[in-house]
């Protein structure tokens, strides 16, 4: 039998038949191969999402991947049968944000698949085929199911513009800290420093291209021309910023607790830093991803630690919140 996973109301979860919604005008049907789970899910599960960010009841899951099965009226037939990721953000098209290419940042309110619109952990998802990305027909459907915490980073890394030669560093070690070290070791730098609280990840950091690994405890070298944020503490924030020369250039991506104290506005001016942020991923993001993927630059199958069937949605979200470092990406497969 097809199922899915509901979201009643937060606490509050059970899992029932799945009847696919045949695609409309514009629309594609995708069988579901794999969804990731991030702390994201989890403050759906446990009702922490910020107002106006969740729409219950819900079938979560902004992570996926799959396989197109159907497509509606107006949608190129050659897309059935391609595997393929997709944006979350259901952006207007027709706001000056969406025109600037700016789409998570749309004018006409927020709605993003798995927090408003139905998810991916059920056995297929519709959904505007505008959204999807085609990927090459031998890709690793599993490895893609973890393409859009990847497409955040390489948000950032575009922000970033590291250039070959500089001096480049990640603060955070989990899973958007290893895809950083992943694109800004593809633009080729003089040194790669890793920042994190876990000794264990050193060798994975290495493994993907860091030059050097260390722990906040340690003492930090200065003078790096880019640093990306993936920690989401304004702790992390405050180190990251601390690593740059003067006038270097700092990505943030983590979301710190609401109130935090955040970095000191004299010290930004007097060092002129150029301070960039990243919510979500935009189109030009997802098609970097995915073109830096097919090229086999990244290489998500190390992060993924458990893979479980949508019965076990309560025990991926307690992994997930568990802190448990042998705990990495757990995907639920349908």
């Amino acid at each position: 039998m097809s199922s899915q996973v509901v979201v009643e109301a937060p606490g509050v979860h059970r899992v029932e038949e799945h009847t696919p919604r045949a695609p409309g005008a514009g629309e594609a049907l995708v069988r579901v191969h794999a969804a990731g789970i991030c702390g994201s899910d989890r403050e759906v599960y446990q009702g922490n999402r910020p107002e106006g960010y969740v729409r219950y009841p819900l079938t979560p899951g902004h992570e996926w991947s799959g396989t197109v099965e159907a497509v509606g009226a107006g949608v190129p037939v050659s897309l059935v049968g391609r595997k393929v990721v997709g944006e979350g953000f259901r952006n207007c098209q027709v706001c000056d944000r969406c025109h600037a290419g700016e789409t998570t940042l749309c004018t006409d309110g927020y709605e993003e698949t798995g927090f408003t619109q139905p998810g991916a952990m059920a056995a297929t998802l519709t959904l505007p085929a505008r959204l999807l990305h085609a990927l090459p027909k031998d890709a690793d459907l599993t490895a893609a199911a973890l393409l859009e915490p990847a497409a955040c980073i390489a948000a950032a890394a575009l922000k970033a513009n590291a250039r070959p030669g500089e001096r480049v560093a990640v603060v955070g070690t989990g899973t958007l800290g290893m895809f950083a070290v992943q694109f800004l070791r593809a633009s080729s730098p003089g040194e790669l420093l890793v920042v994190g609280t876990r000794r264990d990840r050193e060798a994975l950091s290495r493994q993907f291209g860091a030059t050097d690994f260390r722990t906040k405890e340690q003492e930090l070298p200065g003078d790096f021309d880019v640093v990306i944020e993936t920690a989401g503490s304004a702790d992390a924030a405050r180190t990251a910023a601390a690593l740059l020369r003067r006038g270097g250039r700092l990505v943030l991506t983590g979301i710190p607790a609401p109130g935090a104290d955040g970095l000191d506005p004299t010290e930004l001016v007097v060092r002129q830093l150029e301070v960039h942020t990243v919510f979500g991923a935009p189109p030009d993001a997802w098609s970097h991803t995915v073109r830096v993927f097919a090229a086999g630059l990244l290489d998500p199958v190390p992060l993924v630690t458990h893979e479980l069937p949508l019965a076990e949605f309560s025990r991926a979200i307690e992994l997930v919140g568990s802190g448990d470092p042998k705990v990495g990406k757990v995907l639920l497969r349908p």
